[in-house]
């Protein structure tokens, strides 16, 4: 078995520069390091793993399969260290070139990611933020291993194995757009949403898939003629026919700026959504992390009485 004590661990950044390089030219360049001693590490890779690792082709060094295997461990490995390094340094915002990983769903993304960056933007400018949507059943581990530094969403699963921060309380609507012989008031009735043609976003991640169980438990059976994976077209299609879609009320209030759109109340209570924002206790009291979660929390949390405006 091979002991840690007698490896080099810079040759796991000459191992991770040529997998995402495919090139040990570019590679080097990288790393300021000359051909011959990129060349020389990975001769030691080789012996170290037992495999070619690489094969020069046509179109680039080709992973093997090994080496394919070892690039998310390898990754993984070199974040982790970066993480520890931090600890080393001050953070100020204003100066850091820090990468922030956050796992949104397409909701959030819609609503919070513009005024997050334009926040971003304004206090910290080199600042990179990386967008990540992950399977909820691997979002604890990848915050416990700083492959993301947040989560946020519908997350009751992680509740009890992360620190977290309630955002707020979300609760649906429907929207169609506006037309004549649309039902009057603020919430349609029964028999018309019932008789309405539905478009049912089928989002796996995050709590909507979960509307359409609802409604059957409440005995309303909805006539759905499209079946989106996302919100983002949403506003699109329902603005060129007569649909109806059921979305978080926060959402729809963003669709509607132009007010082209009638909101309504839907004419059964559904559960809401509780929404909140999820890091690891290793890193609650990192720097970088506070000043984040301090950010966006603030950013989140005033939307309701800022929809629109500059943050």
């Amino acid at each position: 078995m091979t002991s840690i004590d007698h490896v080099d661990l810079n040759l796991l950044r000459v191992f991770n520069a040529i997998i995402e390089e495919r090139s040990l030219t570019r590679a080097g360049q990288r790393l300021a390091l000359s051909q011959p001693a990129i060349s020389y590490s990975l001769g030691r890779l080789r012996t170290l793993f037992d495999d070619p690792l690489f094969i020069r082709t046509r179109v680039g060094m080709q992973p093997t399969p090994i080496a394919l295997e070892l690039a998310t461990i390898v990754g993984r490995a070199l974040d982790t260290v970066r993480e520890a390094l931090r600890y080393a340094e001050r953070f100020d915002p204003a100066v850091s070139t820090r990468t922030f990983r956050l796992s949104l769903s397409d909701a959030g993304e819609l609503a919070y990611l513009p005024p997050i960056c334009e926040a971003l933007h304004r206090l910290a400018p080199r600042i990179k933020l990386r967008i990540d949507p992950t399977p909820v059943e691997e979002i604890e581990e990848a915050l416990r291993v700083s492959r993301l530094d947040f989560a946020i969403g519908n997350l009751p699963e992680l509740t009890s194995k992360t620190r977290h921060q309630l955002l707020f309380d979300e609760t649906y609507v429907c929207m169609t757009r506006k037309r004549r012989g649309l039902p009057k008031g603020s919430q349609i009735g029964l028999a018309a949403f019932s008789g309405a043609d539905h478009v049912q976003i089928l989002s796996v991640e995050h709590s909507h898939h979960a509307l359409e169980d609802a409604f059957r438990s409440h005995g309303i059976g909805r006539n759905t003629l499209l079946e989106l994976p996302h919100f983002v077209a949403l506003p699109s299609v329902l603005g060129v026919t007569d649909y109806y879609g059921t979305l978080p009320r926060r959402l729809a209030q963003i669709f509607n700026r132009d007010n082209r759109f009638r909101i309504y109340e839907l004419p059964v209570r559904l559960p809401g959504a509780t929404v909140s924002m999820h890091w690891h206790d290793n890193f609650h009291n990192d720097e970088g992390n506070v000043w984040l979660r301090d950010l966006m929390t603030g950013i989140v949390k005033t939307f309701d009485r800022f929809p629109y405006s500059r943050l």
